[in-house]
């Protein structure tokens, strides 16, 4: 019997490279190629690979030169965000791998069966076909667009991912039944702005006509993570958004950038929103869902930034009082409009970094805090960081870490909350039979 050529992928990045990585990985394994968990083994190496940070891609590099260098017999591709935004740099780092654009995984067959070098960067994505996510434990991604309709001054990510393309609700739907059928609890939907969703379709149908479809259409004990919004994009639809996150399958999970606390910043950045409406969205967010988990990004550093910027940012999180903050310093990416601007010292970006850090790890301490002590319904979906523990998320999606085995991974159950960290929640389960008790209280009630 002739041997199946063995492929290995890495990969970088955000929830979109990974969506990538698992549509190469569905097809490939579709078609008569086996996967490898060591790349020692593998005839093809896939390098899925970011481009939004300087030390990513410095990290990209250096693991590029190591398997050019330890594994120079095998077929190299690097695909993703690096590969379409910064092509030269990879072919001087690894002159003889193909490249792979995000737009073009889907055609990852034509690479592998070519000897050759095979250079796929041009070209928009093919939104007609959306392989069948791989199931990690209980949860999957399904990305549903690509692209924004903004221009960030500081982002790169616009020129690997540059035209809106929305996958057609019906595709989606099929995609998400699927997984239901298949028994996800957690599935998480991805995008570079999910909120700018539906834009390029004519008629219009946005996000938040697609979750009513999904509520609407598919039946079943799941889940809805919505991901990343970004503000103005996310104005346009919240008075629906919110309605239909009544519906126990959404978590109560808001993604939504603000970047900057400072409204001259956010002009310079090119963002298309002002801090009072930054702080309206918040506030009708958090009227009617307070319990809501509302996790923001935050860019220190960005070039215009003074001291008084600084302290705005640093005044902002402290009223607004987030339940995460993904804090990253501003690096230079080549060919932005921010790159060209004069930059702030890194002294002061790492200074101004540790100071911000402090404040959002005291605010989470906080506010994680209050639910130490108190008893709660959570889903667990995944193994846990640690061996003999498992991940469950209660339902505004707050994170338990729980000492448990894999038989719960799928399951409702209670929970008593022990402890708390500024990142998670610590417990116990207290009843692993919480969904038979719930089913029995239904019955019981709908019998009388």
């Amino acid at each position: 019997m002739k041997r199946l050529k063995k492929y290995y992928i890495e990969t970088f990045g955000c929830a979109l490279s990974e969506f990538d990585s698992s549509t190469m990985d569905s097809i490939l394994s579709q078609n008569n190629f086996e996967k490898t968990s060591e790349i020692s083994e593998a005839d093809i190496i896939i390098v899925n690979t970011c481009a939004v940070r300087l030390d990513t891609e410095a990290k990209i590099l250096k693991r590029l030169k190591e398997i050019k260098k330890n594994y120079g017999n095998s077929k190299l591709i690097v695909s993703g965000c690096l590969a379409k935004a910064r092509p030269s740099l990879i072919n001087r780092v690894v002159q003889n791998a193909s490249l792979i654009s995000p737009q073009n995984v889907t055609r990852i067959l034509e690479v592998v069966n070519n000897k050759d070098k095979i250079v796929l960067i041009d070209g928009e994505r093919n939104t007609d076909f959306i392989p069948t996510p791989p199931i990690e434990d209980s949860i999957a991604t399904i990305m549903i667009e690509e692209g924004c309709v903004d221009n960030c001054s500081f982002c790169i990510t616009k020129l690997a991912r540059k035209t809106l393309r929305s996958y057609k609700p019906r595709i989606i739907i099929e995609v998400f039944e699927k997984l239901v059928k298949n028994g996800v609890k957690e599935i998480r939907l991805t995008g570079q702005d999910i909120a700018a969703y539906g834009l390029d379709f004519n008629p219009k149908f946005r996000l938040d006509d697609l979750i009513n479809t999904i509520l609407d259409k598919i039946k079943g004990d799941y889940r809805i993570r919505i991901g990343m919004m970004t503000p103005d994009k996310s104005i346009e639809i919240i008075d629906n958004l919110l309605s239909y996150y009544n519906d126990e399958r959404i978590f109560k999970f808001f993604h939504i950038p603000v970047q900057s606390g400072d409204d001259e910043v956010l002009k310079i950045m090119n963002r298309n929103y002002t801090i009072d409406d930054y702080k309206q969205l918040h506030n009708k967010i958090k009227s009617k869902y307070p319990d809501s988990l509302f996790a923001t990004d935050i860019i220190v550093g960005h070039p215009g930034e003074d001291e008084e910027a600084f302290q705005n940012t640093v005044k902002l999180v402290k009223d607004l009082r987030f339940e995460r903050v993904y804090l990253a310093q501003y690096s230079i990416r080549p060919r932005t409009k921010a790159a060209y601007m004069e930059q702030v010292p890194e002294p002061i970006k790492k200074e101004r970094s540790l100071i911000l850090n402090e404040v959002i790890k005291q605010i989470d301490l906080d506010i994680y805090k209050k639910y130490v002590g108190n008893e709660y319904e959570a889903l667990v979906t995944s193994h846990g960081f640690k061996k003999n523990y498992v991940m469950a998320r209660l339902n505004n999606y707050f994170p338990i870490a729980i000492k448990g085995d894999s038989d719960l991974i799928g399951k409702r159950v209670k929970v008593k909350i022990s402890n708390a960290t500024y990142f998670d929640l610590r417990g116990e389960v207290i009843d692993r039979n919480y969904e038979k008790s719930l089913l029995e209280i239904h019955t019981i009630s709908d019998g009388n």
